[in-house]
């Protein structure tokens, strides 16, 4: 995979606006007024401009980033490290850019400087952001895992690069309802214990109040634009993946403390987030969530629901049996029309 549709060129120019004047994102960012700095996958940044090119500025060494203008993707960036990637030989008129991280690299951070105007050409106001906002909370499924690889088969190489959470089912289902989302997946982590043991000290539920994912005790501050109607929460399949011989758990033992630890993982959400907050709760694992979400309900929440992951037509052909990129589309075609369905008001 490499660049296309313009140059990189080392170093940086900077751009005449803060990032935040230039480009629209809802990602978990940390503003530094001339850059922002961010680690999630799929975050995006969206901005407008007038002319023939335009410089988008980056500083990553680890993830990967699609570059769209006007819709259509015109160059993908591996790796770019310190840069300024040129997309040059653009109709002289009005253009939307979008900038979206591809990939999940949590222990690195990224940062995004914005965006540079051709010669004759001038960058635009920020657009504007969606009415609608999702938040989807996850592992590696909800962050696009090798949803692109065609194969199960595939080395740490190809895993980074066939992983899009741009084509996620997050993503996807958010266009269908013109939504702006957060993807906040970590792959390998679950509520309580994380894939075939690894790293007990700490669990998805470690890292999710941070931006920085990487920065110990780093707490994201949101700026007051993110109210997400929907929250959508996927975690479970790590829990009880690969249990080994020298873990303490045993079945019940694993299955109380996942249900436990998912209802108060609810109620910080709904704490967090108000009470006008449809909370949706789905995994393979669907009768343990089906259960929190049912005493919630009984709690008097009845703005927590349950969808059934329903697997028919779906070929795992991701890495290592992964959702593939079909299957994301199938996911969205089938989970967008139920949250319409929710009262939201969309």
């Amino acid at each position: 995979m490499t660049s296309g549709g313009g140059n990189a060129q080392p170093g940086r120019r900077a751009p005449a606006m803060s990032v935040s004047e230039q480009a629209h994102t809802a990602g978990r960012v940390k503003d530094r007024g001339r850059t922002v700095e961010f680690s999630w996958p799929g975050v995006y940044f969206e901005g407008r401009f007038r002319g023939t090119g335009l410089g988008v500025v980056l500083d990553c060494a680890a993830a990967d980033y699609d570059v769209q203008v006007d819709g259509a993707t015109v160059a993908t960036l591996v790796t770019p490290g310190d840069t300024t990637h040129w997309i040059d030989g653009l109709r002289d008129g009005e253009h939307t850019v979008r900038v979206v991280r591809r990939n999940d690299t949590p222990g690195d951070t990224s940062t995004f400087g914005g965006f540079v105007a051709a010669p004759g050409g001038a960058v635009l106001g920020r657009p504007a952001p969606r009415d609608r906002q999702i938040e989807f909370i996850g592992d590696s499924l909800t962050m696009g895992y090798g949803n692109v690889s065609g194969t199960r088969a595939c080395d740490p190489e190809q895993l980074r690069r066939t992983t899009n959470s741009d084509v996620s089912h997050g993503a996807l289902t958010a266009r269908q309802l013109d939504a702006d989302y957060q993807i906040n997946g970590l792959s390998g982590l679950g509520m309580v214990r994380n894939v075939a043991g690894i790293c007990p000290d700490v669990t998805y539920r470690t890292y999710y109040d941070r931006a920085l994912l990487n920065v110990d005790g780093d707490v994201w501050q949101n700026p007051g634009t993110w109210r997400p109607q929907v929250v959508v929460v996927n975690l479970g399949s790590n829990d009880f993946s690969d249990l080994t011989p020298g873990e303490a758990w045993t079945p019940d033992s694993l299955a109380a403390a996942y249900r436990t630890a998912y209802d108060e993982f609810l109620r910080k959400l709904r704490t967090r987030n108000g009470a006008g907050t449809v909370l949706v709760g789905f995994d393979r694992n669907a009768e343990h969530v089906r259960q929190v979400v049912e005493a919630l309900n009984d709690a008097g929440d009845s703005g927590v629901h349950y969808w059934y992951l329903d697997q028919s037509g779906l070929d795992f052909l991701g890495c290592d049996g992964h959702t593939s990129a079909h299957d994301d589309r199938v996911i969205a075609d089938r989970l967008a029309p139920f949250l319409r369905s929710l009262p939201t008001g969309w």
